[in-house]
């Protein structure tokens, strides 16, 4: 049900003037999530991540005030996107080309603004005009209320990973076809 928020694209230029709006709602929708979910971390991922080719963010603002937004950005041939996964896969499942597969790295809704239907637009927004022939993205197995709306969104699970980094939890891989 929409009520009066409404969705905008950004580039990544646009983008960087809302760094600090972006790490509160991450810092909401992540509150009691433990000491993985911290500010300083995240400025580091967005900053990683912001410079990628093809990063795209899609904000869902009401009255000026940033109330949750979805980003994601193609994976390049040499991604480590898919280091740590821990279960076979088909062969060739983690081969990228930089069009095969589009990575949705965050997709957050501040906890005031949950079951709206935010998070349901921001993901279709996003998802409808890419070309690349799947997407992808990574939940924890604990997190039931994303589980559950993935799958019914059209997600399913591949595969367990977890990333390189420290203290990195271990994810489910969902993946989903998108090409047109």
């Amino acid at each position: 049900m929409q009520e009066d928020w409404r969705l905008r694209r950004h580039t990544a230029e646009e983008a960087r003037a809302l760094v600090g709006q972006l790490v509160d709602v991450y810092l909401d929708a992540h509150a009691g999530d433990g000491p993985l979910y911290n500010a300083d971390r995240y400025r580091q991922q967005l900053a990683a991540h912001m410079p990628r080719r093809g990063w795209e963010l899609v904000t869902a603002m009401v009255d000026g005030e940033l109330v949750g937004y979805i980003y994601g950005f193609p994976l390049a041939a040499d991604t480590r996107w898919w280091d740590g996964i821990q279960e076979p896969v088909a062969a060739g499942f983690t081969e990228e080309n930089g069009r095969r597969t589009f990575a949705i790295s965050e997709l957050l809704v501040c906890r005031a603004w949950q079951r709206r239907g935010i998070a349901r637009a921001l993901h279709d927004e996003l998802v409808k005009s890419r070309t690349e022939e799947r997407a992808t993205l990574l939940v924890r197995p604990d997190n039931t209320v994303a589980r559950r709306a993935y799958a019914s969104w059209g997600w399913g699970d591949v595969a367990r990973l977890r990333p390189r980094w420290e203290g990195a939890p271990t994810y489910l891989v969902l993946t989903r076809p998108i090409g047109r």
